[in-house]
């Protein structure tokens, strides 16, 4: 009996959870649609390249809003359970609150995963590739935004990327075309003392994969070490040690990629978790905060098992007689609930970040939270 009623519950509880799902994205895609349409008509943006863009944006609205979807879909199905009697016969029939937990859990992990995909595979890719088509369609490059350019800070390490670290490097790139090309790229080098050591100049960068970049007309000067050189030094003398070569081409090998780059113009939550890690080593090397980062990245972790959570606040629903409230009602408190996560979600990354709570904790207290009043609101109903 247990394997029917399970597939009783996922045929109903799917096909409510991808109805509410698909409700919701039709709705997001009409708003953004409606949002993208002023910027019709600049350079060679049309109306199909506005499709286009908020089609590649369904990947992303799919993972933030599938924990919602779960709810308001569990509750329905739930709720249409107990609005026709068939709850209290399966209750009858020594149905236990903890075989239709089980049941849940087990259809939860369906969305679980599937959430984990759009998260961690679709949604990035799809956001990459929406934001490349808006730049190319308009004919702009990615730092546009930034008055001096693009900035990043590298490692120099004695053997490509696997010696010790010997020095730093800085990068300022006045454009990076949607392709990852850096345009006017800027090379400062500095020693361990932060003394400048070399000011590389080039009108081009393309990277050739293996963290090599291919530098096009470049100019190098060469600075000599400031600690050899007597402070009494005249200036010719200075200048005697230091030089400046040309090349038109030369390759230069660094830890930054363009996928490293392009993590500046991208949304954390819409990173994958894969990225976020590598990102956050990258930081860290270069004694950088990634507090920002390490919390989207157990955000990235954790989100997806808040469809657990979702389905256990619906199942106290299903206890609720019609009398008590009719399916609308409770599908209009399932969405005050999902509204409430996500809203709590977004504010405890933020106040985690301003308070150096460990991102962990931050990423999973509103799940925590959630759950916690999941459990209240079942021992509620089962003695009521």
């Amino acid at each position: 009996m247990t394997t029917v009623l399970l597939r009783y519950f996922a045929r109903e509880i799917v096909r409510s959870v991808v109805f509410v799902l698909i409700a919701f994205l039709a709705l997001f895609a009409f708003f953004d649609l409606i949002n993208e349409l002023p910027n019709v008509g600049r350079g060679g943006y049309q109306l199909e390249h506005a499709f286009l863009f908020v089609l590649l944006g369904m990947p992303g609205y799919t993972y933030e809003l599938m924990p919602i979807a779960a709810l308001i879909g569990t509750i329905y199905a739930l709720a249409q359970f107990a609005a026709r009697s068939e709850f209290t016969i399966m209750r009858v029939s020594s149905m236990s609150t903890l075989m239709v937990g089980r049941m849940l859990a087990v259809i939860g992990v369906l969305f679980v995963i599937v959430t984990f995909i759009f998260g961690e595979f679709l949604s990035p890719y799809s956001s990459s590739l929406a934001k490349k088509l808006k730049l190319q369609a308009q004919g702009a490059t990615m730092s546009q935004e930034f008055r001096s350019g693009l900035w990043a800070k590298d490692v120099i390490r004695a053997n490509g990327v696997a010696g010790d670290v010997v020095g730093s490097r800085f990068v300022n790139a006045k454009e990076m075309q949607p392709d990852g090309k850096l345009i006017g790229v800027k090379f400062y080098e500095f020693d361990r003392d932060f003394r400048l050591t070399a000011l590389i100049n080039a009108d081009q960068a393309s990277y050739k994969g293996a963290n090599r970049w291919s530098l096009v007309n470049v100019s190098e000067t060469r600075f000599a070490n400031t600690a050899t050189v007597p402070q009494n030094a005249a200036i010719p003398a200075i200048a005697d040690a230091t030089s400046t070569a040309t090349a038109a081409q030369r390759d230069l090998v660094s830890e930054i990629t363009p996928g490293i780059l392009s993590v500046l113009f991208a949304d954390p939550d819409r990173m994958s978790a894969n990225d976020l890690r590598a990102y956050t080593r990258h930081l860290e090397e270069n004694h950088q905060h990634t507090e920002r980062y390490e919390i989207a990245f157990w955000k990235k972790l954790i989100y997806p098992l808040a469809i657990f959570v979702m389905m256990a606040l619906a199942l106290p629903f299903a206890y609720l007689h019609t009398r008590s409230g009719g399916v609308s009602l409770k599908i209009f408190i399932g969405i005050m609930i999902g509204v409430s996560f996500q809203l709590l979600n977004s504010l405890f990354s933020h106040v985690g970040l301003l308070n150096t709570w460990p991102p962990f904790v931050t990423a999973i207290l509103p799940s925590t939270v959630f759950l916690v009043i999941a459990i209240m609101a079942l021992r509620w109903v089962e003695r009521h």
